[in-house]
């Protein structure tokens, strides 16, 4: 199948020029190439916001059950449940219902005591020195005890876990991630830890996963199976180490290249919760999600068929001037309404309140220690992933 677009903007998402600035590829796309066929890699791409919401939103037309990652989605790879964020109705519903009651805003803001601490003890050492890297020292601490403590992982093995979550998901640079669908449902490693939890019940997921009973699309009232519970923690822990990792990195760039904002931040605290959303949809850690089309719809006049692979460009939507006014400036006053950088619709993530917080709280840690940063550009470097976009080492010289 050829699609001629009438515009020369490429898009290649696994293009590492493309992809360490996307955003005038992405503004291209919405201007020139709302609707875009990368004929290469045989897939589709929206950019605009309203396009974008409408492939998230409409759940019948553009399923996640093949995956939301297109070399997944292109694999023609059946998903073994219990990856949420590559299921649909019925059983996306029963599973999300299974573990959303530990991800509510009420209980995310109980751990903000504990979250507070994570990031005093990464923190509190730093004082003093003239460097710090944004992602070593606290993006991939803090997240990492944090959902550590929620699934029930002792914290003398969450950096094992935080390195196999982070090691699934790197790809070589330039090109696309290699698979076998397997690496996102096997969870061996987890395996000794549902065993002790078994034998020692606990206030954590792991426990609440193991007794949880539920009606399955069968009808049938259960258990979940052992390689269910070990599928779960594995999504699970790798949502909850990647994204808020990256989104600590984002924070630690643009405020580097935005001073005065950053200094209105250091003055006033109440700024931050805005400002965490502005950095979310200024820089969203995962810029794109994909979708199997299953039925033909169409976009701008043009068909796409079904079969077709599509991937939604949130990091262009989140910056559609149509929604957004000059929505390439980056501005902790900015009225937002609601951007899609952590999805919409059924698939919302459920981690959203927790990364909230976690953003804000380590925002106003840093801020309270080390007011004026330079990034080191010369030795930072960005993560190769074909899922989330950001820095992968973000070092920082303290002023």
């Amino acid at each position: 199948m050829t699609v001629i677009n009438t515009s020369d903007v490429y898009y290649d998402p696994y293009d590492v020029d493309i992809d360490a600035d996307p955003y005038p590829v992405f503004r291209r796309l919405r201007e020139e190439a709302p609707l875009y066929y990368n004929e290469q890699y045989d897939f589709f791409a929206v950019s605009r916001f309203d396009d974008v919401e409408q492939g998230l939103v409409d759940r019948d037309t553009f399923i996640s059950g093949r995956g939301g990652i297109l070399e997944l989605i292109k694999a023609g790879i059946e998903m073994p449940p219990g990856i949420l964020i590559f299921e649909d109705p019925p059983t996306h519903t029963i599973h999300r219902g299974l573990v959303s009651r530990v991800f509510t805003p009420k209980r995310m803001n109980a751990l903000e005591g504990q979250i507070r601490e994570f990031c005093a003890r990464s923190l509190d050492p730093l004082v003093g020195t003239d460097r710090f890297d944004f992602v070593a020292d606290i993006g991939a601490q803090m997240p990492m005890r944090v959902i550590g403590m929620l699934l029930g992982i002792p914290e003398d093995d969450q950096e094992k876990i935080r390195d196999h979550a982070d090691a699934q998901l790197r790809t070589e640079a330039g090109k696309p991630m290699r698979h076998s669908g397997d690496e996102f449902a096997i969870g061996d490693i987890f395996a000794e830890y549902i065993d002790w939890r078994a034998e020692h019940p606990s206030d954590d997921l792991m426990t609440q996963l193991l007794n949880a009973e539920f009606e399955d699309v069968t009808g049938t009232t259960r258990r979940l199976e052992r390689q269910e519970i070990l599928t779960f923690l594995n999504v699970i822990a790798g949502a909850g180490n990647e994204t808020t990792t990256r989104l600590i990195g984002w924070a630690g760039r643009i405020l580097a290249e935005h001073p005065d904002q950053r200094r209105e931040l250091a003055e006033d605290a109440s700024l931050i919760p805005n400002a965490i959303e502005e950095i979310l949809r200024y820089e969203p850690p995962a810029p794109h999600v994909g979708r199997y089309v299953a039925r033909e719809v169409e976009f701008h006049g043009t068909p796409v068929p079904p079969g077709s692979a599509i991937l939604l460009l949130a990091g262009s939507a989140n910056r559609d001037d149509r929604v957004f006014e000059d929505g390439d400036r980056f501005d902790i006053h900015r009225t937002i309404g609601h951007h899609l950088s952590f999805g919409y619709g059924a698939h919302f993530c459920l981690g959203a309140a927790l990364a909230r917080i976690e953003g804000r709280v380590a925002l106003e840690e840093i801020l309270a220690r080390f007011q004026e940063w330079d990034v080191d550009y010369a030795n930072a470097e960005m993560a190769s992933t074909s899922t989330v976009r950001g820095w992968k080492s973000l070092p920082v010289f303290v002023r």
